[in-house]
């Protein structure tokens, strides 16, 4: 399994990275976690679009979905002609929120180039995946995400708060994707983690590599790194665009 990440940036994208986006491939599957707004031009770096098998939204903030428009117009408009289907997970209503962001008819919306499914708490399979879901804690509904195949998992906070969900979700995988939007100065309760609080769901959950993302501009990701170090004794990253990790 590798996992590419696309774009870290927390809330909004940042000056070297969009929003929230991740690739994970395995066996020629590929795999998109979040769509946020600034990733899909970053994505064909690395991808071509009529590459992607399927794409989970943890939630429906615009930093997490939002170029799902974009790739609307990619599969809708290309020269080629139409594109088949990309099936795409998300909370229920997504298929609805997608349409308004693009100013479409809820019917027949964007149901021409993806084939919308709930995404609810529990196990879903997704091509060579076993993806679980989890609630977590976030003012509009949102989900934690662990993705396993071949003996080997991880673990995504998407965003939340603290959690005890996200703890139980990423219990001993290799890798722990960790939102770390805030600093211990200016906590975001119920909302976003800090860092550190990034690291103790990580000790907690016994997890291998706690890869630190969701990282909003306005913080040093030094300070981040140093935070989450002071609670979490084995390896820490910060997330980068571009960053390859084999989780083998």
């Amino acid at each position: 399994m590798r996992l590419t990440v696309i774009g870290c940036a927390g809330s909004f994208p940042g000056p070297d990275s969009p929003a929230s986006c991740y690739l994970i491939e395995h066996d020629g599957f590929r795999l998109l976690l979040d769509l946020g707004n600034g990733a899909l031009g970053v994505l064909q770096q690395h991808i071509a679009l009529d590459q992607i098998d399927a794409i989970v939204l943890s939630h429906l903030h615009a930093d997490h979905c939002l170029d799902l428009c974009g790739l609307y117009v990619a599969q809708r408009y290309h020269p080629a002609g139409a594109r088949e289907r990309i099936p795409v997970w998300g909370p229920r209503g997504t298929a609805a929120r997608m349409a308004r962001a693009y100013d479409l008819p809820d019917d027949p919306g964007m149901t021409g180039q993806f084939r919308f499914e709930d995404l609810v708490a529990g196990e879903h399979h997704i091509g060579p995946f076993t993806v679980t879901a989890a609630r977590v804690n976030h003012p509009v509904e949102a989900y934690g995400l662990r993705v396993a195949v071949g003996g080997r998992a991880v673990a995504y906070s998407g965003d939340t708060g603290e959690s005890g969900a996200l703890v139980d979700l990423a219990r001993g995988v290799d890798v722990a994707l960790f939102e770390a939007s805030c600093l211990e100065a200016a906590p975001a309760p119920d909302v976003h983690l800090t860092a550190r609080q990034a690291a103790e769901h990580a000790r907690t959950a016994g997890v291998g590599v706690l890869v630190l993302t969701h990282l909003v501009a306005w913080n040093d990701p030094q300070q981040s790194l140093v935070e989450a170090r002071s609670a979490f004794s084995g390896e820490v990253m910060l997330a980068s665009s571009g960053l390859v990790i084999d989780v083998a």
